[in-house]
């Protein structure tokens, strides 16, 4: 019986660290380029990429998004979804490119341009991050970009799948 007891003790044991090892971290961020309302257009810039600051924080779990610099930093090893979506204003002058970097190596790319009126464009990807690694989206020299603290047109998104 004496047995028994101590195998029955050393599996819960075992049962209570392989679930505080498997336990994956909560990590989600989501926010949009203004906080203000009104309709503005963000750039041009014409001395190389601008890195964007979302400044409109609709959720941060995990606080691995900065919204003071624009930048989320991997807190642990795993695979990672973003999304980048970006609004132009309808005009020739005003196209939108915008790409998502890693550690300052693009990976993909929004663009958008038409005569008039509104057009929007996204992108998705999923990567294997290290913990420490850097994600942005910077704007192209010479574009710009459009979003209304209202409707929030143009955001930067991604969430962990799960951890490695």
């Amino acid at each position: 019986m004496t047995t028994l007891y101590q195998r029955m003790e050393s599996m819960e044991n075992e049962m209570k660290q392989l679930k505080t090892k498997n336990k994956a971290p909560k990590v989600a961020f989501s926010a949009s380029l203004l906080s203000s309302f009104g309709p503005q257009c963000v750039g041009p810039f014409h001395k190389g990429l601008h890195t964007l600051i979302y400044e409109n924080v609709f959720l941060n779990t995990g606080d691995a998004y900065d919204p003071n610099t624009g930048i989320f930093t991997a807190p642990v090893r795993g695979v990672y979804a973003f999304r980048v979506f970006s609004k132009a204003f309808g005009s020739p002058e005003r196209d939108v490119t915008a790409g998502l970097f890693k550690n300052d190596q693009h990976i993909i790319s929004t663009h958008g341009v038409q005569a008039s009126g509104f057009m929007s464009s996204s992108n998705g990807v999923s990567l294997l991050l290290e913990e420490g690694d850097k994600m942005k989206v910077n704007l192209y020299p010479g574009q710009w970009i459009f979003d209304d603290g209202e409707h929030h047109h143009s955001t930067f998104s991604g969430h962990l799948l799960f951890p490695m």
